[in-house]
């Protein structure tokens, strides 16, 4: 896996990944940003949520499970002094579909968190991690 990052300008950057798909990202206003674009550590969160997402949707579907909707909510807490590395994130899920069953979608959570997803197990490392779910119905 590669990805190259190039400073544009003020607290501006520009990563192009190895697949070839560009990702801006900027600094907070006091840091020298305009807001303009995400903060790199809400690209991790946004990253850890598209993993299990994508984990949770798969697993599913391989297990012949009707899904047609998978939202992941993440709030996360991070420490107040440097490195301000993530102390908490809590995952919760909502996941639509019809007939599923509720053990199914357990599991498809767990096997994420604990096998599949290599961002939440890395982010695990230093944060506690909360899963919760609930099932949709359409």
């Amino acid at each position: 896996m590669e990805c190259v990052v190039k400073w544009v300008d003020g607290m501006t950057f520009m990563a192009e990944t190895g697949s070839g798909h560009t990702i801006t990202m900027d600094g907070a206003p006091e840091a020298g940003g305009r807001n303009l674009a995400p903060r790199p550590m809400e690209m991790m969160l946004a990253g850890a949520g598209g993993c299990t997402a994508f984990d949770v949707v798969l697993i599913l579907k391989r297990g012949r499970q009707d899904v047609t909707d998978c939202v992941v909510s993440l709030t996360a807490d991070r420490a107040e002094v440097d490195p301000k590395v993530f102390t908490r994130i809590a995952f919760h899920y909502k996941v639509s579909g019809r007939n599923l069953k509720a053990e199914s979608v357990e599991r498809a959570i767990k096997l994420s968190y604990e096998k599949y997803c290599s961002a939440t197990i890395m982010l695990g490392k230093t944060a506690e991690i909360e899963h919760t779910w609930e099932i949709i119905e359409v």
